[in-house]
């Protein structure tokens, strides 16, 4: 801002100049009161001025609707929507989402530096606020092998953008209890940039949160009962109340919610489909869901609004307030959250569930980025689990729509000494194949849960280091999966009886597409509708659930390409109970 922009929101303040736009006969949430107010809102160069009486050059007539401040999700990876922002934003803006803090993570962890500087490059620009909190974990842990390894020299230069907020989740617990000078450098250095510090704090007792608060730590998004949430508030911290595609803890956590703690609470939606973001929406959803089960309207716009702004020190954010940006959605419903019209700074951007902003042209991707699975020579005797008929062998049990995995101990079949997964008793082959260097490490385990009777689904999307993740009933199936892959250079495949029924291709890092959002939703929709044809009857997405298999920073058990992780003893294990 300049002197005469200062000079100009003064004098349309004092009504000694008409505003730019000036909205009427809306119904304005105070997120501030918890209460409704019944005025005009003055709009001058996209902020806003005053709420009174005013004139203005244009006038919106918001016809008895309500007026919210637009909603902004705390904590989300891009990359999960399989799109690149560009077409993210014309999704989550039709939702009512105008500002989100991103964490690129999953690119950082394929295709490091490179891959951040792709994530901000693309979001310069558009209409969605796209605000970074950089990866902490890059690798996530020393248990797998990433893309990349970024250390805080590295993450350095990027504190000097001006939508780099801070330190994303600081997921590797141990490396900040042992005092790892790695780990404390990257703190340091967030710190001394004056940056936000994100946690994930999974499966932490009091006492971690403890050593996370001391460690500058301020937020956690991974609590999954409304205790640990209490925990977390008692001790200072922000809860970020999640419900993504797998993750879904709103019903759980909103129960801790209340008037004394509630500025203490925001949304996010972490990881979540496109499909699901195009049908749910996004912290709209949480919004509607946390009405729902009992929080009031206006509170719950509040957790969506204000208090995420002032989580991450969005100053001029979250509020209908004069000063702050007049980024506000038009709702015809309060309690249903019906989004009639979204605006961007005083803009309309979109109406009726639809994008109507202005298109933003982005480069195409770097070249490494679009080559990003490098495999080894595979064969079938790669997949060979040795085990003799009715051994016990450690096994992942999917939970449905957690993160959390439970360790089972389980007889398994075998045929010539080797591992047979069994329909009748639901146990699946599984490996995860490093794809970034040709190291050759495949970690091989077996799932329960997975509910698929044919065939073999496969994907490049696999938690945090992204190395190609398959399961499957043979060994056949899975071996033209992990090749379909290659070939695509990343996505999604389903095999069956040595053919590909469908697939999704996501060649940006092994992770997003660089088609239309339009056209990828419509090939994950026909890929889900294939599922039925492996004998899939699940009430859960198994790409999805498959994809949170492979992350070792989340109890119980999960699977790396160096093997079977314990969460609980924090080393790898293998595959028969010796």
């Amino acid at each position: 801002m300049n002197q005469d922009q200062l000079k100009k929101r003064i004098d349309v303040s004092t009504k000694r100049i008409p505003a730019d736009v000036v909205v009427k006969n809306g119904k304005i949430i105070d997120v501030f009161n918890l209460e409704i107010l019944e005025a005009d809102i003055a709009i001058v160069d996209g902020y806003i001025a005053g709420i009174g009486e005013y004139e203005g050059h244009e006038t919106i007539d918001a016809a008895g609707k309500y007026v919210s401040p637009a909603f902004i999700d705390g904590h989300v990876h891009i990359e999960s929507s399989m799109v690149t922002p560009a077409e993210f934003s014309k999704v989550l803006l039709a939702h009512g989402v105008t500002t989100v803090i991103t964490d690129p993570h999953e690119i950082g962890n394929v295709s490091g530096a490179t891959g951040i500087s792709f994530m901000l490059d693309q979001s310069e620009g558009l209409p969605l606020d796209v605000r970074v909190m950089l990866p902490s974990s890059v690798p996530a842990t020393p248990f797998e092998n990433a893309g990349a390894t970024l250390k805080a020299a590295d993450l350095e230069p990027f504190y000097k953008h001006p939508r780099v907020l801070g330190l994303a989740e600081v997921m590797d617990f141990p490396a900040v209890f042992k005092g790892d000078n790695d780990m404390l450098s990257k703190i340091v250095s967030a710190a001394n940039n004056k940056g936000r510090i994100d946690g994930h704090a999974a499966g932490l007792d009091a006492n971690g949160i403890n050593v996370y608060r001391s460690s500058l730590i301020t937020t956690d998004h991974e609590c999954t009962t409304a205790e640990e949430a209490l925990d977390r508030i008692r001790r200072g911290m922000y809860v970020l109340i999640r419900e993504g595609s797998v993750a879904k803890n709103l019903k759980a956590l909103i129960k801790a919610v209340t008037p004394n703690n509630a500025r203490r609470f925001l949304f996010c939606t972490d990881d979540k489909h496109l499909d699901d973001l195009v049908v749910e929406g996004s912290v709209d959803h949480n919004v509607r869901l946390a009405i729902k089960e009992g929080l009031s309207p206006l509170q719950s716009i509040q957790l969506a609004t204000l208090n995420a702004a002032e989580c991450y020190g969005l100053d001029k954010k979250g509020a209908i307030s004069p000063g702050c940006i007049a980024d506000f959605i038009l709702l015809d419903e309060l309690e249903a959250v019906s989004i009639s019209e979204v605006f961007v700074g005083g803009k309309s951007v979109a109406k009726d569930g639809t994008f109507t902003g202005e298109e933003v042209n982005t480069e195409k991707p770097p070249a490494p980025l679009m080559q990003s699975v490098n495999l080894p020579e595979i064969g079938s005797e790669k997949l060979a689990i040795p085990i003799s008929d009715g051994d016990s062998i450690h096994v992942i049990e999917v939970i449905p729509n957690q993160l959390v995995t439970k360790k089972k101990v389980l007889r398994a079949k075998a045929e010539n000494g080797l591992f047979t997964p069994s329909i009748s008793d639901d146990l699946l082959k599984m490996a995860v194949i490093e794809r970034h260097k040709q190291t050759g490490n495949i970690g091989l385990g077996v799932v329960k849960g997975l509910l698929i009777k044919n065939g073999a689904i496969a994907s490049t999307v696999a938690h945090d280091s992204h190395n190609l993740v398959v399961a499957g009933t043979n060994d056949e199936d899975m071996l033209l999966a992990i090749d379909a892959i290659q070939k695509m250079q990343g996505g999604y495949v389903i095999v069956k009886d040595g053919k590909v029924l469908a697939s999704v291709p996501l060649p940006i890092s092994g992770l997003m597409s660089d088609q239309p959002f339009t056209k990828v939703n419509e090939e994950i929709i026909y890929l889900k509708a294939k599922l039925n044809e492996i004998g899939f009857t699940g009430d859960f997405d198994p790409f999805l659930t498959l994809s949170f298999l492979t992350l070792p920073v989340i109890p119980e058990m999960k699977l790396t390409d160096l093997g079977l992780f314990d969460f609980k003893t924090f080393q790898h294990i293998s595959v028969k109970v010796e």
